[in-house]
């Protein structure tokens, strides 16, 4: 079972924080919408309340008046237009202490959005006190989970620290174009048709710059779109009870016919996986065909010219030779040769 499996199903080992952060280039929506519709088997039954600012809330639950889904709609408080003063912050907190004391179960609090709750506070720093607040009393309730989406990237890196919570799911959606790219230009398609350190070397470093990402998604004249129905996911779980290491991270493929899946059953992303056929090697050309004349031979002909003796061949008998044989050497003597006894070192004057 995959990592996102386990957290969609698995309601006993859930971490106090859960965020799924989207980009202009791909969304987490219909993750979100998936794990929203999953309703654990066992245990308590778990009390949803589903603060809408950004997205309607029939794009996040299918069943609004569900017994045991609390929608709190707030789109229409823009800060400036609105009759009445709201602070969304505040209202957060106490709609939060509201359901803990209604409801003894776990509580599953999604925030939709980050981004619009910083916009409609105005003050990074107050954003992530209420947020740090409202994960603080969701904590406390065994079992609870603190919902997060949004894209803004510096409000999420400051509530994955470790000094907000030591346990979360942390899910970032990524277009599969980065797969293909990857794939065609750095020649390192994902795990397991290539090594995962050197995957996670070139996928890292692309999927951060997020200019890239939108050329590669969107062209450099917006002539692309973007796909919901297919995604790539970043997930990443830290400090979840029940596991053996404390953090784990891994990449894994989504769609929306069959939620996480395998990599190969992404349509777009079949290119990939295709097992090319092995390339044949051409036969060398028979330089005897195509001849006037036969330069074959016929059996009866193999079997005479195997038949012949090669006179540098031996056939492993040493030559025969008399034992009383001894190796001498004959010298026939030039004209000009000088053999005498003399010394040949008498005609000088010394």
């Amino acid at each position: 079972m995959t990592l996102l499996q386990t957290f969609i199903n698995d309601a006993h080992n859930r971490p106090s924080l859960a965020i799924f952060q989207s980009s202009a280039a791909q969304t987490t929506i219909p993750v979100l919408r998936q794990y929203l519709a999953t309703s654990p088997s066992k245990g308590k039954p778990r009390h949803r309340i589903l603060f809408s600012l950004l997205y309607p809330p029939s794009d996040l639950v299918g069943d609004a008046n569900d017994a045991d889904f609390e929608v709190h709609d707030w789109l229409d408080n823009v800060p400036g237009y609105s009759g009445e003063c709201f602070n969304p912050g505040l209202q957060l907190l106490s709609t939060l202490d509201q359901a803990l004391n209604a409801h003894s179960g776990p509580v599953d609090a999604v925030v939709d959005s980050i981004d619009t709750l910083f916009s409609d506070l105005g003050s990074l720093s107050e954003a992530y006190k209420y947020l740090r607040e409202a994960h603080t009393k969701v904590a406390t309730r065994t079992g609870s989970t603190l919902i997060l989406h949004g894209t803004h990237s510096e409000l999420t890196s400051l509530v994955t620290q470790t000094s907000f919570t030591s346990s979360l799911v942390y899910i970032q959606g990524h277009p599969t174009a980065i797969l293909n790219h990857i794939a065609i230009e750095y020649l390192t398609p994902p795990p397991p048709l290539s090594p995962e350190p050197k995957f996670w070397s070139v996928f890292l470093p692309l999927s951060q710059r997020q200019g890239d990402v939108n050329s590669l998604v969107f062209g450099s004249n917006g002539e692309g779109s973007g796909d919901s129905s297919e995604i790539v996911i970043d997930i990443l779980v830290r400090g979840v009870a029940g596991r053996k290491r404390s953090v784990e991270r891994e990449l894994e493929a989504w769609s929306s016919a069959q939620g996480p899946c395998e990599w190969r059953h992404l349509e777009a992303l079949k290119s990939i996986w295709v097992k090319q056929a092995p390339v044949q090697t051409p036969a060398t050309p028979d330089p005897t065909q195509n001849l006037s004349f036969n330069l074959n031979l016929t059996s009866t002909q193999q079997e005479a010219r195997a038949s012949v003796p090669l006179p540098y061949a031996h056939e492993g008998q040493p030559t025969e030779k008399s034992a009383d044989t001894k190796g001498a050497i004959y010298y026939d003597p030039d004209s000009a040769d000088d053999l005498d006894d003399d010394d040949p070192d008498e005609d000088l004057d010394i």
